[in-house]
């Protein structure tokens, strides 16, 4: 036998147990608390045409997906990302009025990273998206929705770091940068490397004060107070009216009562195309990355041909369940099955016990006894 088809390929992994129970509830815990906000499922197919994801994403994040072929040549895509699936799904079947539009789902999500960056490459998530609604209020009720939904599963000890995209768009067109060159910079500033983003800033021959400004963004990181510093630092209309839309959405989120939980990061940018303005993670202890992702997406929906304000966010499961462990959480006992033995006299007799003892919510095993009358 070939040894090496026991093991999974790298950046997989098998779930077994109590592990796979302990994910069961907490994803039921999630999604439940997404329904009572009105919330009703939906779901993608696992693979997607390529252009469904090609717009909305770098050249060099294009080259972590998996790709492949159909019969007829067109090329396929293990998704990468829920957001623009339920943007093409909800452009398909719904947003014909006015209404506001609300979706949550969970399943697999596929990324071929580099084998030296130690991530899964098949990561479980669990979201929301709110669309036809671009209001401050549908920013809240998201931002207040992700902090019930990890709430729920007995995390406490998190925050959610909010920023506004804007801001950093508003200064890189007040500086002239093109499109191209802007990608490259906010590729490296999602990493937080503001000297490779300064080099590139350099190339591109971006003043000095610019250059300043686009790096310091990566500094404005504190309470409700960095608002006021980030606001005068800038002169243009967008980043200010950014500050301006973060100070709102503080006053409200403050109605939700979820105020401990909030903070603020103008920094926050992400490598794929489609966010507009309001952007959020949420950070604990014993994870390197966000738990969750999230933010607004205003003009995705306008590829697939309905002009709809969005918004949304995701919680990765399996760094939500690296959390729940290392910070000794508590879940729902992982309890043994109960065992009933018998013989082919006695089958009958065990049988009627079992059916009883499932009828009960017990988990109950029939095993043969070694000797049979």
């Amino acid at each position: 036998m070939n040894r090496r088809l026991l093991h999974t390929p790298e950046g997989v992994r098998d779930l077994y147990g109590a592990k796979c129970s302990d994910r069961t509830w907490v994803k039921s815990a999630i999604c439940n608390r997404m329904k009572l906000f009105g919330f009703d499922e939906i779901d993608t197919p696992t693979f997607e045409f390529f252009d469904v994801f090609s717009e909305e994403i770098s050249d060099n994040s294009a080259r972590e997906l998996y790709k492949f072929f159909d019969q007829d040549g067109m090329t396929m895509v293990l998704r990468p990302d829920f957001t623009p699936s339920v943007a093409r799904c909800a452009s398909k079947y719904f947003l014909e009025d006015e209404e506001p539009v609300r979706f949550c789902y969970s399943g697999k999500t596929f990324l071929n990273t580099h084998s030296l960056q130690g991530k899964l490459k098949e990561s479980t998530e669990i979201g929301a998206e709110l669309m036809n609604d671009g209001s401050i209020y549908a920013d809240a009720e998201m931002i207040a929705l992700l902090v019930e939904s990890i709430s729920s599963t007995g995390l406490k000890d998190f925050k959610v770091s909010i920023g506004d995209a804007d801001y950093y768009y508003g200064i890189c067109e007040e500086a002239g940068i093109d499109f191209d060159t802007e990608e490259e910079i906010r590729e490296q500033l999602v990493s937080r490397n503001t000297f490779a983003a300064d080099r590139i800033m350099e190339e591109a021959e971006v003043s000095s004060k610019y250059r300043e400004l686009i790096k310091n963004v990566s500094t404005c990181i504190g309470n409700v107070n960095i608002l006021n510093e980030a606001g005068e630092l800038v002169n243009n209309k967008r980043s200010s009216a950014a500050i301006n839309h973060l100070k709102d959405l503080h006053k409200v989120l403050c109605d939700y009562g979820i105020e401990e939980y909030v903070s603020f990061d103008l920094g926050m940018l992400s490598k794929f195309n489609y966010y507009t303005g309001v952007m959020f993670g949420v950070y604990t202890y014993g994870v390197g990355d966000a738990i969750a992702k999230g933010g607004r997406y205003d003009n995705l929906l306008e590829r697939f041909g309905k002009s709809a304000p969005s918004i949304g966010f995701m919680i990765n499961l399996d760094d939500l369940m690296n959390a729940l462990y290392r910070q000794n959480i508590p879940l729902p006992e992982h309890k043994e099955p109960i065992v009933i033995e018998y013989t082919s006299n006695s089958f009958a007799d065990a049988l009627s016990e079992a059916k009883t003892l499932r009828n009960e919510g017990k988990r109950v095993i029939l095993k043969g006894a070694n000797q049979y009358e």
